[in-house]
């Protein structure tokens, strides 16, 4: 699985850059996932990002702590937060700055692409939107997804909203980005505060089903809530459960977001599919391949 983690300022369009990449990744028959992070909407303030990318489904529903690809949309972002934590080693950023990446300080000593989005984006879409310039920057720093794609995805995801001339303008602003972008190693001076994050294995995971419920005003609050809204009926896809591969491990029981694994006495699973939307936690921890998702409607 790829992942990155974008950083930029309200009205850059970081959570434009997310979804694109992620929809160029689909046009190529991948796998993708992209959503954003920010509080109260505020041109200028620091806003985040995430895009996965895998060849199989993803089931990962959490932000992303420890990207292969870093994208930093605003220089000065550098200076304020550390952006950089979780970064792997292995890993690449790209950095919208006029600087060569050997003359910036990310602190960390790894590959990187540097390209001034910003004067491309002013070149070529009038404005400092420097989401779709970035895009071919990162198409240059790892090609998980071809330039071709991304300009599609570029044409089809602006095109709808501003236009086909706005969609192919912006999409002509990735290639020049492309071509103008500097690769080297930035250098790592910087200190890096590290936020103090909870990263839990399934065994750490509270188990939701077994806390308590709550009522107030004849509304229930916490784990219980889900009891009064029959969200089984959303999902396309239900699963299937092999008792006699089960080894009653109860990872699936511990990993359900809905709560609808019940344990029975003998520590077999029952599932309620009045609730399960068909997500594929369960599948995706289980370590015996006793449950598999079949799609409603289809005969077993």
């Amino acid at each position: 699985m790829y992942e990155i983690r974008f950083h930029g300022r309200g009205g850059q369009g970081a959570v434009m850059a997310a979804q694109t990449i992620a929809e160029a990744a689909i046009l190529e028959g991948k796998q993708a996932q992209a959503f954003p992070y920010f509080g109260a909407e505020r041109r200028g303030a620091p806003v985040m990002a995430f895009a996965r990318i895998d060849d199989e489904r993803i089931c990962i529903k959490t932000q992303v702590y420890e990207p292969d690809m870093l994208v930093i949309m605003d220089e000065s972002l550098l200076d304020i937060e550390p952006v950089a934590a979780g970064l792997k080693k292995e890993g690449c950023a790209v950095i919208n700055s006029r600087s060569a990446p050997g003359d910036l300080d990310l602190g960390l000593e790894v590959r990187c692409i540097s390209v001034d989005a910003t004067s491309v984006a002013i070149e070529m879409l009038k404005a400092p939107i420097v989401n779709t310039a970035i895009l071919g920057a990162m198409v240059k720093a790892n090609d998980f997804v071809r330039l071709e794609s991304v300009q599609q995805a570029i044409i089809n995801r602006f095109g709808e909203k501003l236009g086909e001339k706005a969609g192919r303008i912006n999409a002509e602003a990735a290639k020049i980005a492309f071509d103008r972008s500097q690769e080297g190693v930035c250098r790592g001076k910087r200190p890096l505060i590290k936020k103090r994050l909870w990263l839990p294995t399934w065994q750490e995971t509270p188990p939701g089903v077994a806390l308590g419920k709550e009522e107030r005003v004849g509304m229930k609050v916490g784990p219980g809530s889900m009891s009064q809204n029959l969200t089984g009926t959303w999902g396309t896809s239900n699963p299937l459960y092999d008792q006699d591969k089960c080894i009653r491990c109860q990872r699936c029981w511990f990993i359900c977001p809905e709560g609808c694994i019940i344990r029975k006495e003998d520590d077999l699973m029952e599932f309620d599919l009045r609730y399960c939307k068909g997500c594929g936690m369960c599948v995706k921890v289980c370590p015996k391949g006793a449950i598999t998702i079949l799609k409603k409607g289809v005969k077993q």
